[in-house]
């Protein structure tokens, strides 16, 4: 995940203190994780490759939820 664009006091908070972002970042490392094993296969089968975009889609979608989570915890920070 690109750390570098999340503010990292609000990522560092959720990560302290919320249970679903925490798992939410433990499951976007777990599909990294496998997708860095399925790029090991030099010609990869249908098969492999449909598993790699539908891998990708998820990671993406766990992205997506992951960044708005810390955007409401820096707007929530930057009202209060």
């Amino acid at each position: 995940m690109a750390d570098a664009q999340l503010p990292h006091h609000d990522k560092a908070a959720l990560l302290q203190g919320d249970a679903e972002f925490q798992q939410l970042v433990s499951a976007h490392h777990a599909l990294d994780e496998q997708l860095r094993r399925l790029s090991t296969h030099s010609f990869p089968s249908p098969d492999l490759q449909f598993t790699e975009a539908a891998l990708k889609k998820k990671k993406l979608a766990l992205k997506d939820r992951i960044e708005a989570m810390v955007r409401e915890q820096s707007q929530a920070n930057d009202s209060a």
